[in-house]
């Protein structure tokens, strides 16, 4: 049984609150103007509403500033969380999880030592495959992929996608957007049914291409042991 969540305490939710403004105001140079403007605006028009009708607009007009702040902190955030979030290795499988939804989410079934990764998602339009590193790369692990994953899929539909800015790329930022377009092919047991198909086929992890580290190699004394 899932885990019920837990509950955030007011004190917690304003810590957050605090923390995303602090970092949206870092990233982005619109977002403390946007704000300024948010608060002045229904502000001043509170007052005017005061003067000619009465202090009962007063509690309406501080509702309508602390929403349009609300407002502002929200698109603005999202945007600075995916102008940071772009270029950044695994980026798309955290985007991803954090989506709300039914998105069965497993980060890099396939990878390089170059930080090449293919992150698998299972949900109602299917079976994704999302693509970050070097374009040539990827297409190579995006192809395994789609030849191992068709054994298993059945008739799921199966979508990839490489993220990046170059043509035929999927930026990031619209990453969100475009998977919410997707048609819902499936019904919620049969993404069940899917997950545990495919769960079983990963179960076993993979190890990147290329030299093993040599901090991954086996003692010399266990190699010894193994060539007696």
């Amino acid at each position: 049984m899932a885990k019920p969540q837990e509950k955030v305490s007011f004190g917690q939710r304003l810590k957050q609150i605090g923390m995303v403004f602090q970092f949206t105001a870092k990233q982005d140079r619109w977002f403390a103007p946007l704000t300024a403007a948010a608060v002045l605006i229904p502000l001043a028009l509170t007052v005017v509403a005061v003067i000619l009708w009465g202090w009962l607009w007063l509690p309406l007009g501080i509702l309508i500033t602390l929403l349009a702040v609300l407002i502002v902190l929200n698109l603005r955030s999202n945007k600075a969380m995916m102008n940071a979030a772009e270029g950044q290795p695994g980026a798309a499988a955290q985007i991803m999880e954090s989506m709300r939804g039914d998105w069965r989410v497993t980060p890099a079934v396939s990878s390089t030592t170059q930080m090449d990764m293919v992150h698998l998602v299972i949900g109602r339009p299917g079976v994704i495959l999302l693509a970050e590193g070097n374009p040539q790369r990827v297409r190579g692990l995006l192809g395994q992929e789609k030849r191992r994953l068709a054994k298993v899929i059945g008739s799921a539909p199966l979508y990839d996608y490489v993220i990046g800015q170059g043509e035929g790329e999927l930026p990031i930022r619209k990453l969100r957007m475009t998977l919410m377009r997707l048609p819902r092919n499936l019904q919620g047991k049969d993404v069940n049914a899917l997950d545990k198909r495919l769960k079983a086929l990963t179960a076993r992890p993979q190890m990147p291409k290329g030299a093993v580290p040599k901090n991954m190699r086996p003692p010399r004394a266990f190699r010894q042991t193994r060539g007696r």
